[in-house]
C-alpha cells in the first residue's frame, strides 16, 4: 500500500458539548470541520449527528440535511454511522440509509461499551448488510474483537461481496468491553483479516490514550486511519484536543513519515469501489438578468 486513507470521526454520540466544547455539534460547524479536515488531507468523514439540544440523533431530516450539505461544500466520501448511540433502536438504525450516503458503517457483533451494551444481532447486521447492497452503499465493517472478523467471514460467505466488490473493515480498539488499543492486538486481526478476500483492507481506530499506538501499529502493517473527537479528546497528557482539524493533521504527519502519504478522496473512491458521485445540483437557481 503506497497510499494511506484518513478518515476523520468528528462528533460521536458519546461527548457532550458542555464537556467538549470544541466538539462540532451543529451543521455549520460539522460543516466547517470537513472542508478544513479535508484540506489537510482526510479523504472520508465519518457522520454522527446532533439535534438542537446537543444531543445525539438520528432524525432523518437532519441526516439528509447533513449528507447534502456535506456533498455541497467538500469532496469527502460521507460515510454515516448506522450505530447512533447504543440506546438507538434498529429501525432507526436501519433507517439511517435513507439519508443516501455513499458509505454507512455496519459493525459485526455485539460488545459491551462501557457501561451500556452495543447490540448488533446477527439478524440485523444481515439486513444491513443486504439492504446496503441493493442500495448501492459501500460498508465499512467495524471490529471491536477479533471474533467479529470471523462473523464477517460468515457474512460474507452467505450473502456475497458488498456493493463495489470491496472489502474494507475498521479495527475499533480501546473501547472499554472490547478488544484492546496494542500492537499486538492489532497485529492479531491483521494476520485474521488475510483470510478474508483478497485485496481486502483495513484501518485502524485508537480510542483514547490508544490514539498514537494504534496508529503507528497500523501505518507499520499497511492499515489506513480513523482519527478525530468521537475517539480522543485528549491530544496528549493534559492537554485538551483543540480541534479535530490537530487531530488529522498529526494523523497526515505520521503518514508522510510512513512513506505513505493521503490519499485524496478520489483515489479513495478507487480503492473501496465507490462510485464518482455525480456533481451535485445547486440549492438555488440564479435569476436571469
Amino acid at each position: 500500500m503506497t497510499g494511506t486513507v484518513i478518515t476523520v470521526a468528528p462528533t460521536g454520540a458519546e461527548s457532550s458539548k458542555a464537556d467538549v466544547p470544541a466538539l462540532p455539534v451543529t451543521l455549520d460547524e460539522l460543516v466547517a470541520t470537513a472542508k478544513e479536515c479535508e484540506a489537510l488531507g482526510a479523504a472520508i468523514i465519518h457522520v454522527h449527528i446532533r439535534d438542537a439540544d446537543a444531543q445525539p440523533t438520528l432524525d432523518q431530516g437532519r441526516l439528509r440535511a447533513t449528507v447534502s450539505a456535506l456533498r455541497e461544500s467538500t469532496g469527502l466520501v460521507v460515510q454515516l454511522s448506522s450505530g447512533g448511540a447504543v440506546t438507538d433502536p434498529e429501525g432507526d438504525r436501519l433507517a439511517v440509509l435513507d439519508a443516501g450516503p455513499e458509505m454507512a458503517s455496519c459493525t459485526m457483533g455485539t460488545v459491551n461499551f462501557g457501561d451500556g451494551v452495543f447490540l448488533n444481532r446477527w439478524e440485523f447486521i444481515v439486513d444491513l448488510h443486504t439492504r446496503m447492497q441493493e442500495r448501492g452503499i459501500v460498508p465499512e465493517y467495524e471490529i471491536f474483537d477479533l471474533g467479529q472478523l470471523t462473523t464477517l467471514q460468515r457474512l460474507l460467505g452467505k450473502y456475497g461481496l458488498p456493493f463495489g466488490g470491496h472489502v474494507h473493515v475498521d479495527l475499533v480498539m480501546g473501547v472499554p468491553g472490547g478488544m484492546p488499543a496494542t500492537a499486538a492486538a492489532l497485529v492479531a486481526c491483521e494476520q485474521a483479516i488475510r483470510d478474508l478476500p483478497a485485496g481486502s483492507t483495513f484501518s485502524a481506530t485508537g480510542i483514547g490514550r490508544g490514539t498514537i499506538p494504534v496508529m503507528l501499529a497500523s501505518l507499520s502493517t499497511g492499515g489506513h486511519l480513523r482519527v478525530g473527537m468521537e475517539d480522543t479528546v485528549t491530544y496528549a497528557k493534559g492537554r485538551p484536543v483543540e480541534s479535530n482539524m490537530q487531530l488529522v493533521a498529526r494523523a497526515v504527519g505520521f503518514a508522510q513519515l510512513a512513506q505513505r502519504p493521503p490519499l485524496t478522496a478520489r483515489e479513495t473512491r478507487a480503492l473501496l469501489g465507490i462510485p464518482t458521485p455525480h456533481p451535485t445540483t445547486p440549492a438555488t437557481t440564479p435569476k436571469s438578468d
